[in-house]
């Protein structure tokens, strides 16, 4: 394992609220930082995320309530630092493109890139997304409709500059199939190789004309264009972390990314654009791009005009943040789509934590506090058979657990679960194979003491192993099982009827 970690989230457009997909990303990110810290120590893990707050689609949202571009995202970002702040997302930076220290990193990239010559001027004629900020060649769009949002396209003609892509194609396609952990999943892999070996990349537009759209960082070259907003935007990961010396070398502690995080429909800008704007700058590409699937309602992609948007603070206020965060990390395994549905939810609620993980230790406290008065007995561990291989499975938890969370087993978030959710199943039926109320009638003390005592210890190592995911209900619960005595609560999921 090296000795530093540095993960990040997209950066989110302020233009509208934010939704389920946002969270998602930045509670898996959450989940992983929190696992590398346990590991490698706070002071080693670096967890970035932000927004992206330039284009066409913030002015023109700006523009509808009367309000400067400058305001319109200074009015947005309290939403977004409030839902993080919800969802008790532990990032240690959260970077706005509108902050100095990004715009200096994005005009210092294109000059470099200007001066080696992968930069120039061209005159564009074409179709262009307003929405998606995107050009299109008619060849692509079928009816004058973006391909991606399917909205009317415009027919535009202007002079711009572009970023020569074509040069570095060949490079990518052999930088990728080199490293089989460049790009993730594998069907997210082929998919961008399949793309690069049947497609000739076209230069990329990184300039929009002020006249058209005022809202953006001004090309250090140019005093009529700002730049396109994804050149801008990817720009944000080597822009929070260090800097370009005099002679253009970028220094940075944190650098390469050990992980970019985002959804599969960023997926091109990630591992294609970005990619050969860092071999064009010198700078070493990101280890890993990590692209999750996308959650649907009733197989629906949420969207604002199916009205089918689900609110993460409404989520959070009717069933908990932890309950939240566990649902979206358990239900699917990551890097596939899910059906969302608080049916669903209610059902893992019920089952998985009510059931299960809050009755083991609700049931545990109250025959501590039955049988001990609260103290917690010191026993040598159960004997039987059943016991020590309970004990087994107490040792290797956090290993079992920890290595569905690696690049290895594609951040198997889902399956690390399920391996703490084994242990705590086996617990609950131990509990009814022994019936400990029996011990205690028959005064088997000492069997009795050591039953309790490997319980607490299971209760203890699995607190442990579920804090990067549910950190609120571990904190709970080790605050409930104590170090001597013990501190009972409620239950800690009440069962919805």
């Amino acid at each position: 394992m090296a000795n530093k970690f540095y993960i990040t989230t997209p950066l989110y457009y302020v233009n509208a609220s934010p939704h389920i997909g946002h969270s998602y990303t930045n509670i898996a990110a959450d989940t992983l930082a929190r696992y590398m810290r346990q590991a490698l120590g706070d002071e080693n893990v670096w967890f970035l995320t932000g927004t992206d707050e330039h284009g066409q689609k913030i002015q023109r949202a700006a523009e509808a309530i009367g309000l400067s571009p400058q305001e319109f995202t200074d009015k947005m970002i309290p939403q977004f630092r409030g839902l993080w702040k919800a969802l008790n997302i532990s990032y240690n930076d959260f970077i706005r493109t509108t902050e100095k220290r990004h715009i200096a990193c994005v005009q210092r990239s294109l000059e470099i890139l200007f001066q080696k010559g992968d930069i120039y001027k061209d005159k564009y004629e074409g179709l262009y997304c307003t929405p998606c900020e995107t050009f299109w060649l008619e060849s692509q769009a079928q009816g004058m409709l973006c391909p991606d949002c399917k909205g009317a396209l415009e027919a535009i003609c202007e002079t711009n500059y572009f970023f020569n892509l074509e040069i570095y194609q060949p490079w990518l396609i052999e930088y990728i199939k080199k490293r089989p952990d460049f790009i993730k999943p594998q069907s997210r892999r082929n998919e961008v190789l399949s793309f690069l070996t049947l497609n000739k990349l076209s230069p990329l537009c990184i300039s929009r004309p002020k006249e058209r759209l005022s809202w953006g960082i001004p090309l250090p070259f140019s005093t009529e264009h700002v730049t396109y907003v994804w050149f801008d935007a990817l720009v944000n990961y080597i822009s929070a972390v260090g800097e370009f010396d005099a002679q253009g070398n970028y220094k940075s502690r944190w650098w390469p990314a050990d992980l970019h995080l985002i959804g599969k429909d960023i997926l091109r800008q990630h591992a294609i654009y970005w990619p050969i704007m860092l071999r064009a700058l010198n700078i070493e590409p990101p280890k890993t791009v990590f692209a999750h699937g996308w959650w649907m309602v009733e197989a629906n992609k949420m969207s604002k005009s199916r009205g089918n948007v689900v609110n993460p603070i409404e989520m959070v206020e009717k069933f908990g943040i932890d309950v939240y965060r566990y649902f979206l990390l358990r239900d699917v395994p990551f890097g596939l789509d899910g059906n969302f549905s608080e049916e669903a939810i209610v059902k893992r609620f019920n089952g998985d934590l009510a059931n299960d993980l809050g009755n083991l230790v609700y049931r545990t406290l109250t025959m501590i506090e039955k049988y001990y008065q609260g103290d917690i007995p010191q026993g040598a561990g159960f004997k039987n058979e059943q016991g020590r291989m309970i004990a087994k499975k107490i040792e290797d938890l956090a290993a079992e657990s920890g290595a569905l969370l690696t690049i290895a087993a594609d951040f198997n978030f889902s399956l690390s679960l399920e391996k703490i959710w084994e242990l705590v199943n086996t617990a609950n039926k131990y509990v009814e194979e022994i019936k400990p109320w029996n011990l205690a009638k028959e005064n088997k003390t000492e069997e009795l003491k050591a039953f309790i005592y490997l319980l607490v210890g299971m209760i203890r190592e699995v607190a442990k192993t579920i804090t990067p995911f549910m950190p609120h209900t571990a904190a709970s619960i080790i605050q409930q099982i104590g170090k001597e005595k013990i501190q009972k609560g409620n239950p800690l999921f009440p069962r919805i009827e």
